[in-house]
């Protein structure tokens, strides 16, 4: 395989390797498992526990807000992990603090407001 498509095909040999290989796995998968249909496979299944009641109930939003407001944290705290790094080189001190700074505030920002909100208040 040389010349200038050669790297094309031997990409698109790969691919059609691993999409025949993923096929084939799921073709066997379907062929050789047991299916038998019954009572208990047919019940919704939700985290372990058994539906009890009827199939409506009201869920309290703030337990979402919460998560939400974790992720958002969480993955703003990871953005800092890369900036301590970028932090101590020689050169970028003065910049790269005012970007963490301008970063920091737009999260305070969120934060002042979700508070003014009464989304944090625990009720």
């Amino acid at each position: 395989m040389h010349g200038y498509f050669g790297g094309y095909a031997l990409v698109g040999l790969l691919g059609l390797l691993g999409v025949g290989f993923v096929a084939f796995g799921l073709g066997a998968n379907r062929f050789l498992r047991p299916w038998r249909n019954s009572g208990d496979k047919l019940v919704t299944y939700e985290s372990g526990v058994d539906p009890v009641g009827t199939d409506w109930a009201q869920t309290q939003v703030r337990y979402y807000v919460y998560a939400f407001l974790y992720v958002v944290f969480a993955v703003d705290a990871v953005f800092l992990f890369p900036w301590a790094t970028v932090f101590a080189r020689a050169g970028f001190g003065g910049l790269s603090l005012g970007e963490m700074f301008v970063f920091l505030g737009f999260l305070a920002v969120g934060l002042l407001y979700a508070w003014k909100k009464g989304v944090l208040e625990w009720v």
